[in-house]
């Protein structure tokens, strides 16, 4: 990486230049540099509106860039040790859609982990590729999916010889990392690409004590989400591409989806994060590191909650462990995640990034302060304190391994009918079933409904959980495959 180089900032430098010119808007939006919508101004600010303009020659185009966002795309390149960098406006979803779409076309196998985030699964519906789940191990204590292990990609390529690529999380929104290196060497020994979904890994390219980024370990294709641990604006992401990939097919994949009006807003954040990252990054993250780890021993002394961090690791199914994911399991107090998510933030004004049936999470990153922390410890001491009650036999999102029958594609697109959920058992789900956050499908399009699928997401559904991906937006009722059972 090269540090004065990196200072530039090139798409942001282009918009005050425009800025200064005061050209006369005859273009959209219609909003015209916000004289059109004062309420918009008003809320937003005069500096924010004045560069929500539309590409143009000074400008590039993200399209097909050329000028100063290639340059931005350049330096992102530099900054992450990729190859190519893409910029990103339809969030990590679209970038994560790319690489799939990169590799995989209707009928290839793809091995993925079954954690995986549901843009995993739409992309499959969108090319038709049919996923093959690897095994993974399930903690016995918090309930969550370990890590890839080397010896279950190895049996699923054994028994998947024509598969086309391999997905890892790194990390999983819990923290966990696989050896991604180990995976990634088999994966290429047998013709593989490799594709690593790091929405939660900006922090492993700039910090020092933090688990391999997939880019340093080789992977083909990584997808970044700059907006949520590298301080860029929502929606704003990064996918970063290997020496071995083709970056014209890789754009002309981008562009069969992404917008063709691509925000400078959403532009210019990516363009200035990268570049305090460059500049600063390693300092910024060993201050979110050394505030992660001061709440996890903090909550850990209240008693009953479990802030778990690197005593996971045991060198296979938990190969390493990202620390600045701070994440609690609740179990012990007798009350399910998402029971202290709502307390948290109804009762004392703090909004944590999730709750599930087990866990909360509160995302520690560049622009936390360590007050912030103490509020959050000395909540939690509270609730303890005042809520506490009998622990009860918990489910856990993670846990539940469906068995597929259809393609995604397949399941999506056939005739439907729909049942009572509890009706459902031995019949072909046609719809996504998730908490959200984090997004992970309890059930997909293709998957076996059983028993014990049901009895989770009427117990998620009766704790208040975040039901998302279902026609009914109550989850009373399940969409099914006519005709098909299992």
């Amino acid at each position: 990486m090269d540090p004065d180089r990196q200072k530039r900032a090139p798409i942001c430098e282009a918009l005050e230049r425009f800025r200064k010119k005061r050209v006369v808007p005859f273009d959209v939006p219609g909003h015209k540099r916000g004289r059109g919508n004062p309420e918009l101004t008003s809320i937003l600010g005069q500096q924010c509106v004045s560069i929500d303009v539309n590409s143009m020659k000074p400008l590039d185009n993200l399209s097909n860039p050329i000028s100063v966002i290639a340059e931005a795309e350049e330096l992102a390149a530099d900054a992450f040790g990729a190859a190519h960098a893409f910029l990103m406006v339809g969030g990590t979803t679209s970038a994560v859609q790319t690489m799939v779409l990169s590799v995989c076309k209707a009928g290839d196998k793809i091995i993925v982990p079954r954690n995986v985030h549901k843009s995993v699964i739409n992309a499959l519906i969108l090319c038709g590729a049919i996923p093959v789940y690897v095994k993974l191990k399930i903690h016995p204590v918090i309930g969550v999916a370990l890590g890839m292990e080397v010896d279950a990609l190895k049996e699923a390529i054994a028994d998947n010889p024509d598969a086309k690529a391999v997905l890892i999380n790194n990390p999983t929104y819990y923290g966990i990392c696989s050896n991604i290196k180990e995976l990634t060497r088999v994966a290429h020994e047998h013709g593989l690409k490799v594709l690593s979904d790091e929405a939660h890994g900006t922090q492993l390219y700039f910090a020092d004590g933090l688990p391999e980024a997939g880019i340093r370990a080789g992977v083909d294709m990584a997808a970044i989400s700059m907006h949520k641990s590298g301080g860029s604006l929502t929606q704003s992401s990064l996918l970063l591409i290997g020496e071995n990939m083709d970056r014209a097919y890789v754009r002309q994949i981008i562009n069969l989806s992404q917008t063709t009006s691509a925000s400078y807003l959403l532009l210019s954040s990516l363009d200035i994060s990268r570049r305090n990252l460059a500049l600063r990054g390693r300092e910024s993250f060993a201050k979110v590191i050394e505030m992660s780890e001061y709440a996890r021993d903090e909550i850990n002394r209240i008693g009953d909650y479990y802030a778990y961090g690197r005593e996971l690791i045991d060198g296979s199914s938990v190969y390493d462990f990202d620390v600045t994911k701070l994440c609690i399991f609740t179990k012990p107090i007798g009350l399910t995640g998402i029971e202290v998510y709502d307390l948290l933030r109804d009762e004392y004004d703090i909004q944590m990034e999730f709750g599930d049936i087990g866990t909360i999470m509160a995302y520690i990153s560049i622009g936390d302060r360590m007050q912030d922390i103490e509020r959050l410890v000395g909540a939690l001491t509270d609730i303890r304190r005042l809520y506490k009650k009998e622990g009860e036999q918990l489910n856990y999102v993670d846990s539940v391994i469906p068995k597929v029958v259809c393609s995604p594609q397949e399941s999506f697109y056939a005739e439907k009918t729909t049942l009572p959920i509890e009706k459902t058992s031995g019949r072909v789900c046609g719809e996504f079933v998730m908490c959200y956050p984090p997004g992970i499908p309890i059930l997909s399009p293709g998957e076996l409904i059983t028993d014990e699928i049901i009895g989770h997401i009427l117990y998620a559904r009766e704790k208040g959980c975040s039901l998302q991906g279902m026609a009914d937006p109550a989850a009373d009722t399940l969409r099914v495959l006519e005709g098909i059972r299992a």
